[in-house]
């Protein structure tokens, strides 16, 4: 089969679950092409076209339209991630007198202004109208797609991290990390951009230090710290200090697997995600998570963390019980690591694409 696959600019998620999808494609023996932008595209495995697709509606759409009706003629799929790719890829093939079955994941939620919401509002339309079967990140996703009139939806397989086990002893963490002796971690691993909630972080460490026994040197109960590159850093360490809320920006850090195993409460903030890479690896660290019931959040942790909804109180609560009861933390801890080996696999991906690609699709 001759499957082309289309990616507009991408973050970190997308940029491994279109690598996979590549990787479980060619291995089963199918002719993969991958066509997008020129830093997306290098360093492909496969046979790769440049087209110019951008974050945002431009002059060059047209052009791109055409170049990608040129790459997807003769293909028997055409498989496009992200609205923006996914429209063009409608536009593209619709009028192709071979039509190539045309299959789009669609990987995030708009979060942002009023306008951007409404664009990719009506890119969600085209895709739900002329898609063949749509592979939403998330629940609320599908169920969008599904309002829209898309004929065939069914949510996104995305296959968790390989597990990689902590080498460094968590008390050396821990002292590097400068944390005094009794003080409780709370990690974050979140990308430092809008979407993570960071501000409701900052205000759930401010109220769950009054939840905790105070430390006769003065110092914080907790020591909250984010590990993460992003553009919103300086913003979130201003906002923590005017908050009084004792939170540490980590930045960009290889050694998350050493601070999931020593964290006490691993916590997420998300305004929305889809299926967080991070909460799998919390999965396969064994950590008690604490998170915002938000996207596709609960198809990650299953029922192995404390759910919340997006208010600080709640998130503090959910941090104060793990950090206040021994019980609820390693009950949490054993529901992750037997979650761990329930998370989706290469294999459960291979196969909702090779469902989603042929006449016996499941819808």
């Amino acid at each position: 089969m001759r499957i082309l696959q289309v990616t507009g600019t991408t973050t970190g998620g997308v940029a491994r679950h279109v690598a996979q999808a590549i990787d479980v494609l060619t291995g089963a023996g199918h002719d993969v092409r991958m066509a997008g932008p020129a830093d997306v595209v290098a360093g492909a495995t496969v046979p790769t076209a440049t087209i110019d697709l951008r974050d945002r509606p431009s002059a060059a759409d047209a052009a791109t339209v055409r170049r990608l009706r040129h790459l997807a003629a003769g293909a028997d799929v055409v498989h496009a991630h992200g609205l923006r790719a996914g429209a063009a890829a409608v536009l593209a093939t619709r009028s192709l007198p071979d039509r190539p079955r045309l299959v789009v994941t669609e990987h995030n939620l708009a979060v942002g202004s009023a306008r951007v919401r409404a664009i990719a509002a009506g890119l969600e339309a085209v895709v739900a109208r002329g898609a063949d079967v749509v592979l939403p990140v998330a629940p609320d996703l599908a169920d969008r797609a599904r309002r829209l009139g898309a004929r065939c939806v069914e949510v996104a397989v995305i296959p968790a991290p390989e597990p990689r086990p902590a080498t460094t002893p968590a008390d050396q963490v821990r002292r590097d990390l400068g944390l005094l002796d009794g003080q409780r971690l709370v990690l974050a691993v979140a990308r430092l951009a809008p979407q993570k909630g960071l501000d409701l972080l900052v205000d759930a460490a401010a109220l769950t230090e009054d939840l905790l026994p105070t430390r006769e040197d003065g110092a914080p109960a907790a020591q909250w710290c984010i590990a993460g590159g992003g553009p919103l850093g300086p913003e979130v360490s201003a906002a923590a200090t005017e908050a009084g809320a004792p939170v540490r920006v980590l930045g960009a850090r290889s050694d998350i697997p050493d601070l999931l195993a020593a964290a006490d409460v691993v916590v997420s903030t998300s305004v929305w995600e889809g299926q967080p890479i991070s909460l799998g690896e919390a999965m396969h660290a064994g950590a008690a998570v604490v998170a915002t019931d938000v996207g596709g959040t609960g198809l990650v942790v299953g029922g192995a963390a404390l759910l919340t909804g997006r208010d600080a109180a709640e998130v503090s609560s959910g941090v104060g019980q793990v950090l206040l009861d021994a019980d609820v933390a390693n009950r949490l801890r054993g529901l992750a690591r037997e979650r761990s080996g329930e998370l989706p696999t290469e294999g459960d991906l291979y196969r909702q694409l090779e469902s989603a690609y042929g006449p016996g699709t499941r819808c």
